[in-house]
């Protein structure tokens, strides 16, 4: 069992973190950001090709954070690669040691740096749910058996922005019975609107991680609004972004923005997902100032 997994299954709060591998291989500075805040992150994303731009590897980068003494979750998209690969992948993984998993869809490759490349996108994130789930009992997506069969912990992802909602509490549902045991949130920038979803998503009595993301500049979060699929930055917050352009550059109102919003939901949640982007500083003045 991961930590992560005992942890959530003790019913603890939870503070994940998000590590973006480089476009290259110097790897050392996330590896170091993640290292400097490891004693207040229970486990760290490690994001695949995110945004579909060609990056590092998933897979080695989780590797190197489990020989550093730190608790990867391996994110793993459709888009790249069929069937074939994804388990592979996926028992390469196990093997390796890497337990937590969370199973994405992922962005399509116009939206990334090689608009050329061909999707493949066999599987969808429920399927992949479904053949990580079906390793686990030692059979392949067809049925063959395995010669030694992997320990996953599953997770995957769910927007409580959407309008309407409903067709997320279904999806989830469904990502629920597909093997989904742990949930991370798309940002969340309206807490009303987040304690209405977990309402709804209560019932299914799985852990909840909320997302976080640290917004750098009014510009970003109106290039989040028209592009991000599920979010709504209310014009109040830009506006707070707006007023002061020397406090938000230096992180000052994201950090103030993050705090509120943190504190306005964590009694709603069993956890949250800091997508820093960058700014891994400041992630333990957020944690202070949101008690955590």
């Amino acid at each position: 069992m991961t930590k992560l997994e005992q942890a959530l299954k003790a019913g603890k709060f939870i503070i994940t973190s998000e590590v973006g591998p480089p476009k290259g291989i110097n790897i050392e500075k996330c590896l170091n950001d993640a290292e400097q805040i490891k004693d207040r992150i229970t486990a760290f994303n490690v994001t695949d090709l995110q945004s579909a731009v060609m990056r590092f590897g998933s897979l080695a980068t989780c590797k190197l954070l489990l020989e550093r003494g730190l608790e990867p979750i391996m994110q793993m998209t459709c888009r790249d690669r069929n069937r074939l690969a994804l388990q592979s992948d996926l028992l390469s993984a196990a093997g390796l040691g890497i337990k937590n998993v969370l199973c994405l869809t992922g962005d399509h490759e116009q939206l990334g740096d090689h608009p050329q490349a061909k999707p493949v996108f066999d599987l969808d994130s429920v399927q992949l749910l479904q053949v990580a789930d079906s390793l686990t009992k030692g059979k392949d997506m067809v049925g063959n058996e395995l010669e030694g069969v992997p320990g996953f912990f599953l997770g995957a992802v769910v927007t409580p922005g959407a309008d309407p909602v409903e067709p997320q509490i279904l999806k989830m549902q469904k990502k629920i019975v597909a093997g989904a045991r742990f949930f991370q949130t798309q940002a969340v920038y309206d807490p009303e609107n987040f304690k209405n979803f977990m309402k709804q998503a209560s019932r299914f009595n799985v852990p909840v991680m909320a997302g976080i993301v640290i917004l750098k500049s009014a510009g970003m979060a109106k290039f989040m609004n028209a592009n991000v699929a599920g979010i709504n930055i209310p014009d109040g917050i830009i506006g707070e972004l707006k007023k002061d352009k020397e406090k938000t550059k230096s992180g000052r109102t994201g950090i103030e923005i993050a705090v509120r919003i943190i504190k306005q939901i964590k009694d709603h949640c069993q956890g949250i997902h800091i997508m820093a982007l960058g700014w891994e500083n400041k992630i333990p003045a957020i944690l202070d100032g949101a008690g955590l």
